[in-house]
């Protein structure tokens, strides 16, 4: 499957290139390389593999870089692979025109993922409607199939600027 990380500015979707799709389709040129996936899935090491209409399921794998003073890996890498397939779920609900930000999100870490462990964190949507969209989320490791964290997300659906 591709990978293509933006670089810099430029390389990100146009406002204009967003607003002309659905959030599915946005979504699926994501996870086919045609478009240039936001830079923190190359920071943090996670890449979408998957995208359905609801549905959105992120790969990744923890590296040295992610861990906290103690050697285990950050709360906070939990956390944004959990956001992200929450929320990429919530915007393979919306038409064209529309956009989405994350309102709130919790994270329930169950246990540690040992470094290096390949884990899919998948996004379920249970609602999503004019003005909110929610979504829960589970980190699966891939090989081991054990539950490592879950969590939940409430996201605003807007309007899209008009141009």
């Amino acid at each position: 499957m591709p990978r293509k990380f933006a670089q810099d500015t430029s390389e990100l979707p146009r406002i204009q290139d967003v607003l002309e799709r659905t959030g599915l389709q946005l979504m699926q040129d994501i996870v086919n390389g045609e478009i240039a996936g936001p830079p923190i899935g190359e920071t943090l090491d996670f890449w979408p593999v998957l995208a359905e209409d609801g549905k959105v399921v992120f790969e990744g794998t923890p590296a040295f870089k992610a861990l906290n003073p103690l050697g285990t890996v950050h709360g906070g890498w939990y956390g944004t692979i959990l956001d992200s397939c929450m929320a990429c779920a919530v915007q393979t609900k919306l038409r064209a025109g529309q956009i989405y930000t994350t309102l709130e999100f919790k994270v329930n870490i169950i246990r540690p993922i040992p470094l290096g462990t390949k884990v899919h964190a998948i996004g379920t949507v249970h609602h999503a409607g004019r003005s909110t969209g929610i979504a829960d989320g589970e980190i699966v490791g891939v090989e081991d199939g054990k539950l490592y964290a879950t969590g939940s997300t409430t996201c605003i659906i807007m309007d899209g600027p008009k141009l």
